[in-house]
């Protein structure tokens, strides 16, 4: 509470110091984050994950004290890369956030990363760790989640980078953190999840792009396939015997390694192709498979996963 009411006195003079400060020099390695989003999206996970990559981290540092910061940070010898978490904790004054966000970027090269997820995956969360939402103990958790969504509908149209959390668990999100950025050449910072799924059991609600393979011959009423799944090499031979389908699988991974540094342009990190046939047991495994290692062969980070398919 101390550090509060101090950032309560600050919040006039750090403004007057971001002002005065010298601007950022393009030799200076120094860079801050500001992480900030929904209870419950993950950015303590991501926290840890700028920590491993060598950021001087703060968590829930009060807005006001931000400018002087990241004044500190520029001017400093030894801390390079920062990064902080803001969030709704802060209450009303969150508000001021778009506000210094904009007068830090003039002292350090500024970032800010904005965390989401659904409702239903933050309202499964929130069941798990029976944690009250940070906007109340007494208003159900799905009315506390609208409001704060509300609430930070201005500062996430500000942010660099938006990252939908529903797809990851928590060791996923990590790398996909650490790939994003550790200090190595730009130009592939996506990840591609490949999914197979059955149309019988309904389309995937996050896929991006969804593909039919129902065109191909079905192994399942080969009775010896029946109990298989495509990632048995017999059942895989099979698919493959049919000239159709090495030249689907080539067609769409030529058209994918074409779209994907036009979604990377537009600034999308994350990408789900869906792989449907009638059951999700055997076509589009296959194909979900092989598409998947031609991509890697390309170069990107990809993630295969079955959605509807038998262990």
């Amino acid at each position: 509470m101390a550090l509060r009411r101090l950032a309560s006195k600050l919040k006039s003079r750090t403004r007057k110091l971001a002002r005065k400060s010298v601007p950022h020099q393009p030799g200076n390695s120094g860079e801050l984050v500001v992480i900030t989003g929904m209870s419950g999206s993950g950015k303590a996970s991501v926290l840890k994950a700028f920590e491993d990559l060598g950021y001087y981290c703060v968590d829930n540092l009060p807005v006001g004290l931000i400018p002087r910061f990241a004044e500190l940070a520029g001017q400093s010898t030894e801390i390079g890369r920062t990064a902080l978490v803001v969030d709704v904790r802060e209450g009303r004054q969150l508000e001021e956030l778009p506000a210094i966000v904009k007068s830090v970027r003039r002292i350090l090269p500024t970032k800010m990363v904005f965390l989401e997820a659904s409702d239903a995956v933050l309202l499964r969360r929130y069941s798990e760790t029976r944690r009250p939402h940070p906007l109340g103990h007494d208003a159900p958790v799905k009315t506390s989640v609208t409001t704060e969504r509300s609430r930070l509908r201005h500062i996430r149209k500000m942010a660099d980078l938006v990252i939908d959390t529903s797809k990851f668990n928590v060791h996923e999100l990590r790398s996909h953190i650490i790939e994003l950025f550790q200090k190595k050449e730009k130009g592939r910072n996506i990840l591609v999840s490949c999914v197979s799924f059955g149309f019988k059991h309904g389309v995937p609600e996050d896929a991006d792009l969804v593909f039919d393979v129902r065109f191909l011959p079905n192994p399942h009423f080969v009775p010896e396939f029946r109990p298989l799944t495509g990632r048995h090499p017999k059942v895989g031979k099979y698919i493959r015997s049919f000239p159709q389908t090495a030249e689907f699988i080539q067609r769409i991974s030529d058209l994918l390694i074409y779209l994907l540094p036009h979604y990377i342009h537009e600034g999308k990190s994350y990408l789900t192709i869906a792989f449907g046939c009638t059951g999700g047991q055997h076509r589009s495994v296959m194909i979900a498979q092989d598409v998947a290692a031609n991509l890697k062969k390309a170069g990107y980070r990809v993630k295969v996963s079955h959605r509807d398919s038998p262990k």
